[in-house]
C-alpha cells in the first residue's frame, strides 16, 4: 500500500469525535464531526514510526503555523504546511492543535471528514434552551452516544448514531441492506 493510501484510509468511528456546533430555535442541532490531533500523532506512527516525522510551529505575519515534516528515505525531510485558529477555550493551545490537524488533513489524514453529510436533528425538549440563544442543556449527552460507519473506495456510504433511547440519525444505506435489495 503506497504511504498516500496508508495516511488517506478513512478514520475509525472510535477516532472520530462529535459535538453540537449549533442549535436553531426551533431545536435542531447541526452537529460537527471532527479529530483530535491525537489521531494524527497515532496516524503518523502508524505509517512512519516515531522518530521518521516532526513538527514545528512558526509565526508567519502573526498567524501560527505548523509544519509536519515526513522522513522519506530516497529525497530526506518532505515538508507539508498550514495555519491554525484560536479555540475559545485556550487560544495559543488551540492555534498550535488546529494548525497541526490542518497540516495532517493536507497529507490525507481524516480527509473524509469534509465528505460526512450535514448532521442535524431535532433535539428532544429537554435537551436544549431556547434563551437568548439556544443552546444544549446537560440532558444532552452526545459523547455517550455510539456511533457506526460505512466506507466503500474511502467515501462515507452510512453514518448513524444512537443513545440509549434509539436512534437518533441515519444517514445512507448499510451494506447489509443494500445487499438484500440487489
Amino acid at each position: 500500500m503506497s504511504i498516500s493510501k496508508e495516511l488517506s484510509k478513512p478514520l475509525s468511528i472510535d477516532q472520530v469525535d462529535f459535538r453540537v456546533q449549533s442549535i436553531n430555535k426551533g431545536g435542531y442541532a447541526t452537529i460537527l464531526a471532527y479529530k483530535d490531533a491525537r489521531v494524527d500523532m497515532h496516524r503518523l506512527n502508524e505509517v512512519f514510526g516515531p522518530g521518521r516525522w516532526q513538527r514545528k510551529h512558526e509565526l508567519i505575519n502573526g498567524r501560527l503555523f505548523c509544519s509536519v515534516g515526513i522522513w522519506i528515505e530516497e529525497s530526506g525531510w518532505a515538508w507539508i504546511q498550514d495555519v491554525g485558529t484560536e479555540s475559545n477555550a485556550e487560544r495559543e493551545k488551540g492555534q498550535a492543535s488546529d494548525s497541526f490537524k490542518r497540516a495532517c488533513f493536507n497529507l490525507g489524514i481524516g480527509i473524509e471528514l469534509y465528505d460526512y453529510p450535514v448532521i442535524q436533528l431535532k433535539l428532544k425538549e429537554n435537551e436544549w434552551t431556547q434563551g437568548d440563544k439556544p443552546k444544549a442543556t446537560w440532558k444532552l449527552k452526545i459523547k455517550e452516544w455510539v456511533w457506526y460507519s460505512e466506507f466503500e473506495d474511502n467515501q462515507i456510504t452510512f453514518l448513524a448514531a444512537r443513545d440509549s433511547a434509539g436512534v437518533r440519525f441515519k444517514w445512507g444505506v448499510m451494506a447489509k441492506d443494500k445487499e438484500k435489495q440487489a
